[in-house]
């Protein structure tokens, strides 16, 4: 049976990351991997974090299962930092899912069981992993414009004219904050009027807020999500721990599906529970625990909060720096959306060809659709890669 199994094709990413690996030349530079690192090219475990699994550590008396769902702890410390205090509980569904890409994935099968001839709406460009998703499950999916090429911005009237075309129960991916891959986000502004839109369509927004915390702050970054919660009746968000909580390979995740009313939250709760049963039954606990001990500790919370705020600002910082370099070296304002774009993603705009010579010429590794990590860079790198894009004919 095992040799009818056809060879399915590699990932690029982490082709890159064995690529870079493998590469023996002194100064090579990785801004390929989707990954946080400090200066010193390290993820570091969060101060929170360490704490808290002392914490951890030292009360915990069991591993049994926790329910299906996750624990309530958790699930509802970060519904409230996701769509605020004073959230709708009666209306609220929430599961905790595998990660944030579990959480895409419970959402697109709670969204086929609704409604089985659902069309997906995704952003062009999009992570790549929202469309391999969508091509594994089946589920048709259309592009909107998202994008533009020329400014490195947002198409915002392309944008609208995409979102134009959706019908009454499709869903809508969205990303929540810091765009993957081009780190071009939307205003507040634009966001009501894609609330607009949505409430005209009866389309329905699934957002992916996988960087809360990375872009503008912690408030900020959940503002457009905020706002999609209040003027619609329907929202799924799928939310991730993976970035701002430093937990990667803990597999932290939720699914919130908010709903119009009561009755049809115990019908989403009910089929959430199930969905995670039949696709892993009950969800990892340690991330979430970590999550929840930080969230509902106002110590922890306090130092998770000034080292992420940090983080984000670092990340400011070396975006600002590079812009300004490449100004400098190129004597044009062109490279300034870099300092604009926000999280640790920017779409440099670059053909393959000139990231392939970025790699063969300079070490310097990055997507093939020209997204670099932000994160990736020190003060010292910062000029090594600005001379190398003005080389590269970027």
């Amino acid at each position: 049976m095992l040799s009818n199994l056809k060879a399915q094709a590699p990932d690029k990413i982490l082709m890159l990351i064995e690529e870079f690996k493998v590469d023996t030349r002194q100064g090579k530079i990785d801004l390929g991997v989707g990954v946080y690192k400090d200066a010193q090219g390290l993820t570091p475990v969060m101060r929170a974090v360490k704490a808290a699994e002392q914490q951890i550590w030292e009360s915990q008396t069991t591993k049994t299962y926790t329910g299906l769902a996750g624990e309530a702890d958790y699930r509802n410390a970060l519904t409230g930092m996701i769509i605020g205090d004073g959230w709708p509980a009666d209306r609220v569904a929430s599961v905790a899912s595998v990660g944030g890409t579990g959480a895409v994935r419970q959402a697109l099968e709670l969204a086929r069981l609704a409604n089985p001839a659902v069309t997906v709406h995704v952003s062009d460009p999009t992570w790549p992993n929202h469309n391999s998703i969508l091509k594994f499950m089946g589920l048709p999916s259309v592009e909107y414009r998202y994008f533009d090429p020329e400014t490195r911005g947002v198409d915002f009237e392309g944008m609208k004219a995409g979102l134009a075309r959706a019908r009454k129960d499709d869903l809508v991916l969205l990303h929540g904050c810091c765009h993957n891959p081009t780190g071009a986000n939307l205003t507040l502004d634009q966001w009501a009027e894609v609330a607009d839109i949505l409430e005209k369509t009866g389309a329905i927004p699934l957002i992916d807020l996988a960087y809360q915390g990375f872009g503008d702050g912690l408030e900020e970054d959940a503002a457009g999500t905020r706002l999609i919660v209040s003027r619609l009746p329907q929202v799924l968000i799928a939310a991730s721990c993976s970035k701002n909580f430093g937990i990667y390979r803990e597999r932290t995740g939720l699914l919130l599906a908010v709903c119009e009313n009561a009755a049809t939250r115990d019908l989403a709760q009910g089929s959430l529970a199930f969905l995670n049963r039949q696709n892993f039954s009950f969800p990892p606990d340690h991330g979430a625990r970590i999550v929840s001990t930080i969230l509902t500790s106002d110590a922890l919370r306090a130092d998770w909060a000034a080292e992420l705020e940090d983080v984000r600002k670092g990340m400011l910082a070396l975006r600002e720096q590079l812009a300004d370099e490449l100004r400098d070296l190129t004597g044009s304002d062109r490279f300034d959306f870099i300092a604009q774009h926000r999280g640790m993603f920017s779409r440099l705009g670059a053909t393959p060809e000139q990231v392939q010579r970025l790699k063969q010429d300079a070490a310097i590794y990055m997507v093939g659709d020209s997204r670099l990590n932000i994160a990736g860079l020190n003060q010292q790198t910062v000029p090594v890669l600005a001379r190398a894009i003005v080389d590269a004919g970027i």
